[in-house]
C-alpha cells in the first residue's frame, strides 16, 4: 500500500470513527430526551422519539405498541418525577444503535411514592438523520 493509499485510508477510518461518536452522543440525548418527555408528560416529544413499529417491554411482561406507551405515559397511574440512566453503554451497528443502562427513577404509583431500579436494554434506528426508540425491554434487577 503506498502513501496515497495509506493516508486515504486513515482519513475515511477517522471520519467513521467521528461519524460513530457523532451517532453515540445521538442516542444518549435521544434517551435524555425520552425521560424528560416521560417525566414532563410531553405527547408530541414521545411522538418524536419513537418509531411507528415501536414495541415496549416492561419489567413485569407487559408489552405495548407505540400507541399503547403514549397513552399509559399520559393518562395511567405512574408519575415520574425523575429518571436517570445509570452506567449506561451505547453500541451502533449500521443503523442500529443499541443502548443498555440501569434505569433509576422516583415518582407516584396511584399516589403512592415509589422508586425504580431495573434494567433497560433499547434498540435504536437510524432514521435520515434522526434516532428513534425502535424497541424497549425492561427487566428485573
Amino acid at each position: 500500500m503506498n502513501f496515497k493509499m495509506s493516508l486515504s485510508l486513515f482519513f475515511l477510518l477517522a471520519f467513521l470513527q467521528l461519524n460513530a461518536q457523532s451517532d453515540i452522543q445521538r442516542i444518549e440525548k435521544g434517551v435524555e430526551k425520552l425521560y424528560e418527555a416521560m417525566v414532563n408528560k410531553d405527547e408530541k416529544g414521545l411522538m418524536h422519539l419513537t418509531s411507528k413499529q415501536l414495541t415496549y417491554g416492561h419489567s413485569s411482561g407487559t408489552i405495548e405498541n407505540k400507541e399503547q406507551y403514549i397513552e399509559a405515559v399520559m393518562t395511567g397511574s405512574f408519575d415520574f418525577f425523575s429518571i436517570i440512566p445509570e452506567n449506561q453503554t451505547i453500541y451502533i451497528s449500521k443503523d442500529i444503535g443499541i443502548a443498555r443502562h440501569i434505569f433509576v427513577a422516583n415518582g407516584t404509583n396511584n399516589g403512592e411514592k415509589e422508586d425504580v431500579r431495573i434494567g433497560v436494554l433499547m434498540t435504536w434506528q437510524k432514521q435520515g438523520d434522526n434516532w428513534q426508540l425502535l424497541a424497549r425491554q425492561a427487566y428485573k434487577l
